[in-house]
């Protein structure tokens, strides 16, 4: 079995995905991580030393790596991923069940005010700021996001829920 999840940042794909590969002892992968092992750097420091452009383009080639590993595997993708090259579509080609982790612009943006210094990307927004950022990023990634296999709507619920309404489409 495998399973993508995909969302904007903060909607909590590495949290559900680690929690998901715990109840089913499949192995979690996150792939800024595993971009930053394979390139032996730092997200921010790819984009600062080598620029965007590189960072998506190694994206999609160890997004295929992944798809078209043989082990099973829950991947978190970046929020930015499913949205540049033919990402997407290697994911809805390989037949493997996609979930988009859905929230609301309030809900992420009240979340993602709590870890604004771990995140570059908004670091040095203000509340209001925030918002415009992420209602813009949403309206612009809603349309590759909405192209997975399932939706579920995050705002409010517990891991455990997120949990099984995954469980109920992965049989």
């Amino acid at each position: 079995m495998k399973i993508v999840l995909l969302g904007y940042m903060g909607s909590g794909k590495s949290t559900i995905g680690k929690y998901v590969s715990g109840k089913t002892h499949l192995t979690f992968i996150d792939l800024d991580s595993y971009i930053e092992e394979s390139e032996k750097m730092s997200i921010s420091t790819i984009f600062s030393t080598k620029g965007e452009i590189y960072f998506r383009k190694k994206e999609g080639i160890y997004l295929k790596e992944i798809l078209d590993s043989k082990s099973n595997f829950i991947l978190a993708l970046g929020g930015g991923t499913p949205c540049y090259g033919v990402n997407m579509n290697l994911i809805k080609e390989s037949g493997i069940k996609s979930f988009y982790l859905k929230s609301s612009i309030p809900f992420l943006v009240n979340r993602l005010a709590k870890e604004k210094e771990k995140r570059p990307l908004i670091a040095n927004l203000s509340q209001e700021q925030l918002m415009e950022f992420i209602g813009k990023h949403l309206f612009e990634r809603a349309p590759f996001y909405e192209q997975s296999n399932f939706k579920i709507q995050i705002d409010h619920k517990s891991i455990e829920d997120v949990f099984n309404e995954i469980a109920l489409q992965l049989h």
